[in-house]
């Protein structure tokens, strides 16, 4: 039987707002396109690859940890667990991981955790893609429900801009209590 190699990665660690999402790939023998780090790669550029993914990948999973999550577990930990429910998201189940970091989710298939694999394998470029597309567009859809936090712009980051609105504002269910201009903000 044959096995199937599984990129995993993760976004928003470091924002304040909103929930961590990972992704889960498997490509197969089709990723001969221009994969990148997500985060080398322009919005625009991420969309074409993202369609290039959706079309050519064996299978794809999202999965996500909540603000609530975040706050009670801590970033780390949500991350990880954001990760393992993406990759158990899968169909496939004769894989073999790998996630881009240190550490690796609880997960009963072989795993290696490789720093900045988002870097260097396609499987995880991919997942890197897919999880900033889907948690981007996620920011985009909370921008309507929250526009005085130019969530389309900052995508729950804590750029200047959000900092200062999260101070005259204070912070709304979607912020993640645990983090420290959060704290501050209250």
């Amino acid at each position: 039987m044959k096995k199937y190699l599984v990129g995993s990665d993760e976004v928003g660690r470091g924002c304040l707002f909103g929930p961590v999402v990972a992704a889960a790939v498997i490509l197969g023998n089709k990723n001969n396109f221009d994969l990148k780090d997500s985060k080398k790669l322009s919005e625009k550029k991420r969309a074409i690859l993202l369609r290039e993914i959706e079309r050519n990948a064996i299978e794809i999973s999202v999965g996500q940890a909540s603000v609530k999550e975040i706050d009670s577990l801590n970033i780390k930990e949500a991350s990880l667990l954001a990760m393992e429910r993406a990759i158990l998201g899968l169909k496939a189940k004769n894989i073999e991981v790998i996630v881009d970091g240190i550490d690796i989710p609880k997960i009963n298939y072989p795993c290696k955790a490789i720093i900045k694999a988002d870097d260097k394998i396609p499987e995880v470029m991919a997942a890197s893609i897919v999880a900033k597309v889907h948690r981007d567009n996620l920011m985009i859809y909370l921008s309507k429900k929250y526009p005085d936090f130019s969530l389309e712009k900052n995508k729950g980051y804590p750029t200047k801009e959000h900092l200062n609105i999260l101070k005259s504002l204070g912070p709304t269910e979607y912020h993640r209590k645990s983090f420290k201009p959060v704290l501050d903000a209250r």
